[in-house]
């Protein structure tokens, strides 16, 4: 996450929230944070997904896209 939200807290704390309101009721979400979670403990797997949301956020601004919620969840 160094690369992404280095130096900016709240950038870093917005994407934070926003990954746990993605998990809200989204059960692929969460079954991809449990596969997060074998590998790194809970609160660096939330962390790797709101750094992913975070690349994705800045790929979809890029790239003038929509959200993919499939291509999002893919290893």
């Amino acid at each position: 996450m160094a690369l992404l939200f280095s130096g900016n807290g709240h950038l870093k704390w917005a994407f934070s929230e926003a990954a746990v309101l993605y998990l809200r009721g989204n059960d692929k979400a969460r079954r991809y944070l449990n596969k997060l979670q074998k590998r790194m403990s809970k609160a660096k797997a939330l962390s790797a997904l709101a750094h992913k949301l975070g690349r994705s956020v800045y790929f979809m601004l890029k790239n003038k896209t929509v959200f993919d919620d499939e291509r999002f969840l893919k290893p």
